[in-house]
């Protein structure tokens, strides 16, 4: 059985060179260890980056060596030459994908009011959004649902972990607008 501390070490290592979230059963495999051994060693790091401009953060489903939220933009500085943020029209069509799925293209047009079909493909081929299957109505359209990669892409853990929509949102309209804020926040950190 290997070291509490030199686990979370390679834990550690791992995390920082992984491109993308890591489940506890991909660390214990990694690591020949048990899901218990590497969730303690998770929480060690949590509470050893407690004081740092890095975090341990359960995202998509894994784990993942993050930077905090609150410097985002001095990061987004260093990185704007090279980023690869969504447009307006496509942050619109995740949102309302994100809140509404599974939905069709025709649902997603009758929402904005413009067709989709190009901002559809950039999101599927992003692999932001994927197809969940055909809709039981004549001519089966596509239905749309959103990825891991869309959770990983905004920092939420789950659907469950989207902003909640307003009560008073009057019409979807309204409520696409605020869900497109809330995921342009969220995208930013």
């Amino acid at each position: 059985m290997m070291d509490y501390k030199e686990l979370s070490r390679i834990v550690e290592c791992l995390l920082f060179v992984a491109g993308e979230p890591l489940s506890a059963k991909e660390l214990a495999k990694t690591t020949e260890t048990d899901e218990e051994a590497i969730y303690e060693s998770l929480r060690f790091l949590r509470d050893r980056y407690t004081d740092s401009g890095l975090q341990v953060m359960e995202i998509a489903g894994g784990w993942q060596l993050c930077t905090r939220t609150q410097y985002a933009p001095v990061i987004g500085k260093l990185l704007a030459p090279r980023a690869n943020r969504l447009s307006k029209p496509a942050l619109e069509t995740a949102a309302i994908i994100a809140y509404r799925q599974p939905c069709t293209q025709a649902e997603v047009e009758a929402i904005r009011g413009v067709a989709s079909d190009g901002v559809l493909k950039t999101l599927t081929e992003r692999e932001l959004i994927r197809e969940a299957g055909r809709k039981q109505t004549p001519g089966r359209p596509i239905l749309y649902a959103t990825t891991e990669s869309f959770l990983h892409y905004f920092g939420l853990s789950c659907l469950e972990d989207l902003p909640p929509l307003d009560d008073d949102a009057e019409d979807m309209e309204a409520a696409t607008k605020m869900a497109q804020t809330a995921l342009a926040a969220a995208g930013a950190a």
